[in-house]
């Protein structure tokens, strides 16, 4: 007789998977075999979400910094963050019975989540999938019966969507959809700049409200990359795996520079803090910035650049100006 599994032994392969899952997508035979595990036992699945959340989390809290109030963290004023009871009853609901998860969510009004200047927020969703919102985000959620639905309207956000062959999950942005059953993936759309769409995992399809004939059926699986402007072609590529990490990095409260330039790297802290990276010598804006930096450490990210290019950086005015030599503005 095989002896049954205990929760504990459920709990520690299930961490194993989201560990693994979090090194490198997935091959098409590891899938299949975490399938398996998860059809083996009713508990599986359960476990299986609680490990995502409880990772999805931790990632929040590390990118907020030492300074982070667990109090503090979650949505609007009055709303209520999900409890480890929520998200156990969430991924059992989703798993056990589609037929009823679907009516509940034909009820679903559209629900509106959003994150201040310097805010990451992860949100659990109704059927297990979770959205984590980068800074200044804004994203509207729609569950019925035969999709779900999400739209972008400004930011950034990273999808990690659990399997439903039968619901799609589809997310509306800058007029293009992108749909998937499965997968993980990340879509920024900030002003002035072209909408940007990586794959983390699984795979997503865009069906483009551009004009016809000027986009054809576009298929994204892990490590590509889409970016495109308004009503123009939207071409993939692949990203190699150091693309895809320094990517990521904003999750873990983290921005990785690659040659961009000290006014484009200011330009980045400004989507962060109020605290603004001013650098008003043309030629000092120009030199290129490599390197990893605490995206909600300005200050420091000044003083860094500040001795790597000869120059100076005084915090004045809730800003941190950078300038070569003591000379004046």
């Amino acid at each position: 007789m095989i002896a049954r599994k205990t929760n504990e032994d459920i709990d520690d392969v299930a961490v194993a998977w989201v560990a693994r899952e979090d090194r490198a997508p997935l091959s098409e035979e590891d899938k299949q075999a975490l399938r398996v595990w998860l059809d083996g036992d009713p508990r599986r699945p359960g476990a299986y979400l609680r490990a995502k959340a409880v990772a999805m989390r931790t990632l929040s809290a590390r990118a907020l910094g030492a300074n982070y109030d667990p109090a503090g963290f979650g949505g609007a004023e009055g709303e209520q963050r999900p409890s480890r009871r929520r998200i156990m009853a969430w991924g059992g609901a989703a798993l056990a019975s589609a037929a009823v998860v679907g009516v509940a969510m034909g009820l679903q009004a559209p629900r509106a989540y959003a994150t201040a200047r310097g805010e990451i927020r992860l949100t659990p969703l109704a059927d297990g999938s979770t959205m984590m919102l980068n800074t200044q985000t804004l994203v509207r959620v729609k569950y019925d019966r035969d999709r779900r639905f999400a739209s972008l309207d400004e930011g950034e956000a990273y999808f990690t969507v659990l399997p439903d062959p039968a619901r799609p999950f589809v997310v509306e942005v800058a007029g293009r959809r992108f749909s998937t059953t499965s997968g993980a993936f990340r879509i920024r759309k900030l002003k002035g700049e072209p909408l940007d769409v990586l794959v983390h995992g699984g795979r997503l399809d865009l069906t483009s409200h551009a004009p016809p004939g000027a986009e054809r059926a576009v298929v994204l699986e892990a490590n590509m990359r889409l970016t495109a402007r308004d009503n123009t072609a939207a071409v993939p590529r692949r990203a190699s795996q150091d693309e895809v990490r320094r990517d990521l990095l904003w999750r873990e409260g983290q921005i990785a520079f690659e040659g961009e330039t000290l006014a484009q790297a200011a330009a980045s802290f400004a989507r962060y803090s109020d605290v603004r990276v001013v650098v008003p010598d043309p030629a000092l804006a120009r030199e290129p910035v490599v390197g990893l930096f605490a995206a909600n450490d300005p200050v420091g990210f000044g003083h860094a650049v500040a001795e790597m290019f000869g120059a100076t950086a005084e915090v004045r005015n809730g800003a941190v100006v950078l300038q070569r030599g003591s000379g004046e503005e």
